[in-house]
């Protein structure tokens, strides 16, 4: 399979303009995101998450191969920071659930603060159908030690590959499919990556994944429209080391996105 890139979200005030030609309405955003690319992490459902009928209505409102990535609730990781899962995972894979099956992976980012806990997160991926794709964001370094890589790896959970202004997780293979969140380049404009950075990171998707796995890759870093060039940028770099993106923006809109 193709390495599915996107955005985290798309319903950007400043992509107006940008992305999205002036006089297109807000309601119209989707669509006209999924026409360029083919998935979409879903980064609004961590602040509020939707009802069924919001999750019914994307999928409607998008082409038959589009994906949906979900980044779980606040309530879940920074609320009860994983602590008695079972309810809020019900809850979430009930309505994201109307997403058919253009339902991606979701997202488990975790506090910054929350040191490492093997129980709690055993519990919370035990929780989500055997099914369903789980990709793991830790932010303290206590997470990085061999007991959580081996209960990722013994759930299929992947373990989350991020990048903010140079400093990048290690890179560890926990699943026989792959997820990587891009949130700041050091590059001009801010923040936005520069096209070495990319390529570097390229190079590491070839070396770590095979051709036909599944890797989940988006661009965080929203602000601007830093995140549609980069992924159009992305996807020549994957090119160069053999690996296939799915459909991004085109040289013209890409461009057209940093637009000032």
């Amino acid at each position: 399979m193709p390495v599915h890139v996107g955005t985290s979200g798309w319903q950007y005030a400043d992509w107006r303009g940008r992305f999205y030609p002036v006089g297109l309405g807000q309601t119209h955003w989707l669509e006209r995101y999924a026409s360029q690319f083919e998935t979409v992490e879903s980064n609004s459902a961590f602040y509020r998450l939707p009802e069924a009928d919001v999750f019914e209505r994307w999928a409607a409102e998008t082409p038959s191969d589009f994906v949906f990535s979900v980044k779980a609730s606040r309530y879940l990781t920074h609320v009860r920071r994983l602590k008695e899962p079972t309810a809020p995972v019900r809850r979430l894979m009930e309505r994201a659930g109307h997403l058919g099956p253009k339902l991606g992976p979701i997202l488990l980012q975790l506090p910054p603060t929350m040191r490492v806990d093997v129980d709690a997160l055993r519990a919370t991926l035990e929780a989500f159908p055997t099914r369903c794709r789980v990709a793991v964001e830790p932010r303290h370094d206590s997470w990085q030690c061999d007991q959580v890589f081996e209960l990722l790896g013994e759930r299929n959970a992947a373990f989350c590959l991020t990048d903010k202004a140079g400093k990048r997780s290690p890179l560890r293979r926990t699943a026989n499919w792959g997820y990587v969140r891009f949130h700041e380049g050091r590059a001009s404009p801010s923040p936005c990556y520069g096209r070495a950075a990319l390529s570097r990171w390229a190079e590491r998707l070839a070396d770590t994944w095979e051709a036909d796995d599944d890797v989940f890759v988006y661009f965080n870093n929203d602000h601007g429209g830093c995140a549609v060039r980069d992924a159009h940028r992305f996807a020549l770099a994957l090119d160069r080391v053999g690996l296939v993106a799915t459909r991004v923006p085109g040289a013209r809109d890409a461009s057209l996105a940093l637009r000032s």
